[in-house]
């Protein structure tokens, strides 16, 4: 049994150094696959990763080994591995999904307030003739944009309003809301 014990932690203490290895030449890149596109960083831990899996093995042959030269041997051999292998995955889970997140990328991008809505917080002009401001929700942020409307009439401080385009880095091109105008026809008919 302690042959068994061995040559799990060998595995899975070869997978480990192979992977910095790799990762030190340049070549170790299973990280960014794992998560990018997915941001499993903050989906939750991803316990089968080549690294935690291998962290795993590595530590369950380690808790073996160690319970196998107490008295007890296999009796507490298979606890221990077990205790010291699901500890080694969850941490290096863990600590993998907090290094993922620090490479988030957090900038601010404009286009990601399209389709969002916010408030007029100087009003806009009506028909492009002049530049107003917005405040709105982007990547949980509250952020302030310059506005134009091409609608027809202005738009007051206050008015709930749609952003349907981007005009440059710093300005957007809103509409009325649709669905507080939709809302404010209903209570009127009512």
């Amino acid at each position: 049994m302690s042959s068994f014990f061995l040559a799990c932690a060998v595995l899975g203490g070869g997978i480990l150094l192979l992977q910095l290895v790799a990762s030190v030449i340049g070549l170790g890149h299973d990280a960014h696959h794992e998560l990018h596109g997915v941001h499993l960083a903050e989906e939750g831990l991803n316990l089968f990763s080549v690294r935690a899996l291998a962290a795993g093995v590595a530590f369950f042959g380690v808790g073996g080994l160690a319970g196998m030269s107490t008295p007890l041997r296999a009796l507490l051999a298979i606890p221990a591995a077990l205790a010291l292998g699901g500890a080694a995955m969850v941490g290096v889970a863990y600590a993998t999904r907090a290094i993922l997140r620090l490479e988030d990328d957090g900038s601010l991008r404009v286009e990601n307030a399209i389709g969002t809505t916010g408030s007029v917080y100087l009003s806009i002009p009506p028909a492009r003739t002049g530049l107003g401001k917005i405040h709105v929700q982007v990547q949980s942020r509250l952020v302030e944009y310059q506005a134009v409307t091409s609608h027809s009439e202005p738009l007051p401080t206050g008015a709930p309003v749609l952003v349907v385009d981007v005009i440059d880095s710093d300005t957007v091109d809103v509409v009325p809301d649709p669905i507080t105008l939709k809302t404010e026809v209903v209570d009127v008919v009512h």
